[in-house]
């Protein structure tokens, strides 16, 4: 006998319970909770930590 267990995870935006497996919108509960996440990245809604980039005419030096 084949002792499977089913994988529920909460969804990262809504926090749902979803099922992992078989999921094509993993590891998001449904297509509006990842389109609304991807979103958010879009819109810099969220931000990756580090050392902030060069303005566009400093990173230049043409002399």
């Amino acid at each position: 006998m084949t002792d499977t267990k089913i994988k529920i995870l909460p969804c990262p935006r809504c926090r749902k319970e979803t099922v992992w497996e078989g999921n094509p919108f993993r590891p998001f509960c449904s297509a509006r909770c990842k389109t609304t996440d991807l979103a958010a990245w879009a819109d810099e809604d969220y931000r990756i930590a580090g050392d902030e980039a060069p303005a566009a005419d400093e990173s230049s030096t043409n002399e």
